[in-house]
């Protein structure tokens, strides 16, 4: 089982990505081609950056995060490192877990490596963006399409609704991002 998993980017605390403070972890990979996705930049297969879930912790764990977010791409193309993602916030750091992807559920639960993850996901967020159905509340989820699965009692659906859409961080390394569930448009004067 590779230990190395293709990453897109790192968000080391947000709190527009699922309750309380968050890591959010955008796996590198997507065959999904959702109109109107918030990260296209990450449908690509190409090697991004190599990472391994212990590499991951070590560098953007920081004190007070409850847990984290996988989005992306789609986690679940990379289903054993994400497996070994989970399973490290887990049981070396206790933090909670929640997971987007556009597949849905049911699907998902018909592969054994897909499966497995399970175990260690408090909330999946299932189901492609679909543009026509944005998301008009506050409710951390991209389309109202997109269904939430309460995996164990760590959290529930009111726990999602989020203080804003986005949110623009400035990171260590100068680097300007964004994220959320809401492109934000800047305008230049």
């Amino acid at each position: 089982m590779s230990s190395l998993i293709n990453i897109h980017s790192v968000i080391p605390s947000s709190r527009v990505n699922g309750p309380g403070s968050r890591i959010v972890i955008f796996f590198q990979g997507c065959d999904q081609e959702c109109q109107g996705c918030f990260n296209p930049d990450t449908h690509s297969f190409d090697k991004i950056n190599l990472y391994t879930p212990e590499d991951i912790f070590k560098k953007h764990l920081r004190k007070g995060i409850e847990g984290i977010t996988v989005s992306g791409g789609e986690p679940f193309l990379q289903a054993k490192g994400l497996y070994l993602l989970l399973l490290t916030a887990r049981r070396a750091h206790n933090l909670t877990t929640v997971v987007y992807t556009g597949f849905e559920y049911n699907n998902l639960k018909k592969d054994n490596d897909c499966k497995s993850c399970f175990e260690f996901i408090d909330v999946l967020i299932d189901g492609r963006y679909e543009e026509s159905k944005k998301e008009n509340t506050l409710l951390a989820r991209g389309s109202t399409n997109q269904r939430f699965y309460f995996l164990t009692s760590r959290y529930i659906q009111r726990d999602f609704y989020m203080p804003a859409k986005a949110e623009i961080t400035i990171g260590r390394d100068g680097i300007v991002r964004e994220t959320g569930f809401r492109r934000i448009d800047i305008k230049q004067e």
